[in-house]
């Protein structure tokens, strides 16, 4: 053997060596202990880039006692738009039910059933609308007013402008509010479709 050939044959078996002494380190890594507590996420972690939605996209709610639809605004609440825009899709909300219901307003699609569920991560994107009959917006708790629940959004049965600038308005019921009226607690979300304008 000559010599090029040992210092090669040495080469090798070092870069061996470091692989398998590597590979065992990262095998003994582990996760930082404590739990992972999604609701301390801020909207900004959830969603970093949010690209422009254009226009005003509808949206029909289909429920155990009919069809409604919803006019977005991505316009005054681009955030909060483009969540429920991907929860809709998704089929999140599908077969949730409305959990509260009273003479004012219906609210639904949280996925505790019970008005506990869903994440504080959305920022409270408040605007100059006016909550008036057919607005639609979303659930939060009193404290911190300035974010919202990603899950559970409602839609108010008459006007309502205790919650203007308190709250996310970020659509109306354009069609079929006769059928938002009709709504009882335990009434079903049986789907969301995205629809074309």
């Amino acid at each position: 053997m000559n010599r090029n050939s040992l210092l090669i044959g040495a080469a090798i078996i070092l870069v061996i060596a470091v692989g398998v002494l590597l590979s065992q380190k990262l095998k003994n890594r582990t996760l930082p202990e404590g739990q992972m507590n999604q609701d301390t996420l801020s909207a900004q972690d959830t969603n970093p880039t949010i690209n422009p939605i254009p226009g005003k996209p509808q949206v029909k709610v289909a429920t155990s006692k009919g069809d409604f639809i919803i006019e977005l605004r991505p316009d005054i609440a681009p955030e909060t738009v483009a969540n429920f825009l991907g929860k809709w899709s998704r089929g999140e909300c599908d077969n949730l039910t409305w959990h509260r219901v009273e003479d004012w307003v219906v609210q639904g699609c949280d996925p505790a059933g019970d008005g506990t569920g869903g994440n504080s991560v959305l920022p409270t994107e408040t605007s100059g609308e006016a909550f008036t009959t057919g607005a639609v917006g979303v659930a939060r708790k009193s404290t911190p007013k300035e974010v919202s629940n990603d899950s559970q959004f409602f839609i108010v049965k008459t006007d309502a402008v205790f919650l203007n600038g308190e709250y996310t308005f970020f659509g109306r019921v354009i069609s079929g509010m006769d059928i938002v009226a009709k709504l009882s607690i335990g009434d079903k979300i049986l789907a969301t479709t995205i629809l074309s304008k």
